[in-house]
Formats: structure tokens, sequence, C-alpha cells
């Protein structure tokens, strides 16, 4: 666990006691700090009174004096009363990755590096991480993947620390100064938290306006809000701190990458790239490296190969910008054999399929499950076969039926889960069981 004497003797309000909340007060204890504590389920507050926490709702007390009020990042601050109630006292409202920020001087010499972007970061952090390790490099990684960042052993010194950072996370920030920030893309996404697109982008670039100015900011560049940033960062740092990349320099080792295909892909390794030669390693460290990072579940997975077909879990594909590059990761081969089932659709975020369409003619035949299904279908039945599957058994099992040896039946849903499923990695998780039972001897005794 990470302390820090800059808590001790400060009060700290925590709204929210799932894990990175949890944790929060953890750390906040254990560094002597005053802790008070609040959440509507009565379960997580069971015990912290005995270990010296206040429980009560930051809402029904005086927050003055307070150092912080942590929340979640789930906690909508355009809505949620206690940001009014916060500013009232003149007190920060701030996540837990800011307080690891302000416990940063306690730590082992160590550098940080910030990873954000509407698609791709997740994949991207673990990409640098897995770089890092096989350099022999010590890293930790956490934010928005893995476990919360205070709640890992510190790094020795020379380690690197690899965040995620969602917006709602650095909207929660104040003091975080990467060595090393990364923008992989935007695109419209949780615009229910912010006024609009333009305010959701602002946030994203306040991951490097926390910068210092001799600090590297690295940039992809599918998008105008990201060439923007982009820009506005060049203006103010020598030229040898800003890097643009593409992936085109790395295409011709991509084939050698298994669980990295795909366009979206490339340029996600082509981040990480730039992120670790940022820090230090050589081209011979990560290039012998990429060949052997294992991918991430929900994200491009190879979960099942049968019969020549392969199988893909991409429930992370939440929106269609996501599903994209997936569907440009197979295109069409032997003439012009198209080779992916697409099984789409769910709680959609929009109404159409926009970004899809480019890679429409990479479809053998689409799969609608799911409250999008009915609209999806309209959308696609003039660019390619359409089964109107509606629940994600029926769809593979119809995909099983039509696939040839070399095609791909792929799970890269364009849509939330919510309808069906808890969350993306539960849609995920019954995707791989049903094709593990779909693919095996009885089959045939499958019930959808």
């Amino acid at each position: 666990m990470i302390t820090s004497d800059a808590f001790a003797g400060k009060r700290f309000a925590v709204l929210g006691l799932a894990r990175s909340g949890q944790t929060a007060v953890e750390t906040l204890l254990a560094s002597g700090a005053e802790v008070t504590a609040w959440d509507s389920r009565e379960e997580p507050r069971q015990g912290l009174a005995d270990r010296g926490v206040e429980l009560a709702d930051p809402l029904t007390i005086d927050l003055a004096g307070f150092a912080g009020v942590v929340v979640s990042p789930g906690v909508p601050l355009n809505r949620h009363p206690i940001a009014e109630a916060a500013a009232a006292a003149g007190v920060p409202v701030i996540g837990d990755i800011e307080l690891f920020a302000q416990a940063r001087h306690s730590l082992p010499a160590h550098r940080v590096v910030g990873i954000t972007g509407t698609n791709g970061k997740s994949t991207t952090t673990a990409l640098v991480h897995h770089l890092l390790e096989s350099a022999g490099v010590p890293a930790r990684m956490g934010g928005n993947i893995g476990l919360p960042v205070l709640g890992q052993a510190p790094l020795p010194e020379g380690g690197v620390y690899v965040l995620e950072l969602s917006s709602y996370q650095i909207d929660l920030t104040q003091s975080l100064d990467c060595e090393v920030a990364a923008l992989l893309n935007i695109t419209p996404d949780h615009l229910d938290r912010y006024a609009d697109f333009a305010g959701y982008a602002a946030s994203k670039a306040r991951l490097f306006a926390m910068q210092r100015v001799d600090h590297d900011a690295v940039f992809g560049v599918g998008d105008a809000e990201t060439a923007a940033i982009a820009q506005w960062e060049a203006s103010r740092r020598a030229a040898d701190r800003v890097h643009r990349v593409t992936g085109e320099d790395l295409r011709d080792l991509q084939p050698g990458w298994p669980s990295l295909q795909g366009p979206h892909n490339l340029q996600n390794a082509a981040a990480a790239v730039a992120i670790v030669e940022a820090l230090g390693l050589t081209r011979a460290q990560w290039q012998a490296a990429l060949p052997t990072f294992g991918g991430l579940p929900h994200r491009m997975e190879r979960v099942a190969e049968a019969n020549g077909v392969i199988f893909i879990n991409d429930s992370k594909a939440t929106n269609p910008a996501s599903t994209a590059p997936a569907l440009g990761a197979f295109p069409p081969v032997a003439g012009d054999h198209r080779r992916i089932h697409w099984i789409v659709g769910g709680l959609p975020k929009g109404d159409d399929l926009d970004e899809c369409a480019p890679y429409f003619g990479n479809v053998a035949a689409a799969y609608t499950i799911g409250d999008a299904g009915p609209r999806f279908a309209e959308i696609l039945g003039p660019h390619m076969p359409v089964r109107r599957s509606e629940m994600m058994c029926e769809a593979i099992r119809e995909a099983i039926e039509a696939a040839d040896p070399g095609d791909v039946i792929m799970l890269s849903p364009a849509c939330a889960s919510f309808d069906q499923f808890r969350d993306y990695e539960a849609r995920g998780d019954t995707f791989r069981q049903l094709v593990e039972a779909l693919i095996a001897p009885d089959a045939d005794k499958v019930a959808c």
C-alpha cells in the first residue's frame, strides 16, 4: 500500500466505498489522516467505525476545514450535489489518482506514465507495462485498469507507474505531472457528463496541462480534436518532447504480433513504443517484447478456434468507433471472400453505425442482438446478409452454421451491455462460455 506523510493530521471525506474508495480509506488511515466515509450501501460501511472512521454522508456535515472530498470516478460531478457542497466550503473534490499524485514525494524515485483516449487506452497501458517488465524495468499498472494504484506496493527506485486514465479520473485530478502522457484519440462518448463534445475533449487535454513542459507528450493522429491538443502542446514544448504516431513505421512488424492485429492496434503499439522510448528503452528491447504480449480479455481476445473458424471476443467495443477497427482487422481474402460473421447490438449509444461503414465490405453476415437489433438490422440490411438473432446464443449458433474455414466469428457489439448483461465483462464471459459449449462434441444438446 502507498502511504504519505502529506496526509497526516488532515481531514478527508470519502464518498463511495467501492474498490477505489475502500483503498483511499486504507491509504488515508495508514497515513495518519482523519477520515469521514459514506456509501449508500450498508455492507461496505461495516467495520469502519471500529477503526476510527466517522460514518457520515458528506452532504450532511460541515466540510469546512477538510483537505478534500474523495469521490469515485462514477459520481457525475455535473449533476451530483457533492460538487456544489464542496465548492461552497472551499474544499476540492478529488479522486484516488490525485491522492497518488500528492503522495509521490514519499515514494522512491520513480516515473509516471498517464494514458488516456476514448478507445485503446487499456490495451496501450497493458502493452507499456509488458514492454517495461520485459526490459527488466520495475512497473505497476493501475488507474482505470487492474488494482487501484494506492493499494499496490510501492515500486523500488527506478520504477514506472503506468496509469490508464479516463476523463472522469482526470476531472478529479489536479496535480499529476506525468513524465510521459499520451492521448490516443477522442471520439464522442460519455457526453452525458459534459456540456458538449468540446468539454469532453477539454477534459482529456487537462492531462497535459498538469505536465511540466520538459516532459514528453504522445499523440495519435486520427481525429481533429487530438490533433488540436497536440498542436497546442507543440506550441509550448520543445519539438523533441511532442511525439505524433501513426504506426506506419511498424506496419511490417505487425504480422508477428498475434494479439495486436488491426489498424487500431497498430496505433496502440506505436503509442506504446513512443512512450517506452521516451523512458529510455531501445528498439531491440521493445521489438523483442511485442510478439509476446498476450492481449487483454474482451479486447480482440481470441477465445477459441474450431474447424478453421476463429472466435473473437471484443465485448469491450461499446461504441461504433471502437468496433470499426475490429472490423478492419480482417479484410476479405481469396479473391473477395468476406470473412467476418459479426455479432452486433446491445444498448445503443447512438442511432447509427456510420463509423463502421467503411468496413462493411469485410463482413460476410451480421447477427443482431439486444435493444439495438431491429435498428441495426435496418442499417446493415442493404450491405450484407442479416440475421435478427436477438439473443447471443442463437447468434453464435447461426454464425457457426454459416462460417467457412478461415472465417472469423466476432462479438464486437458497438453498444453498451446493460440491456442483457451486467457489464461488458459479463457479456464477454458469456460469449466465451457459449462458444466453448457450442463447439463441443455434444453441442447439439445446448439449448439456446
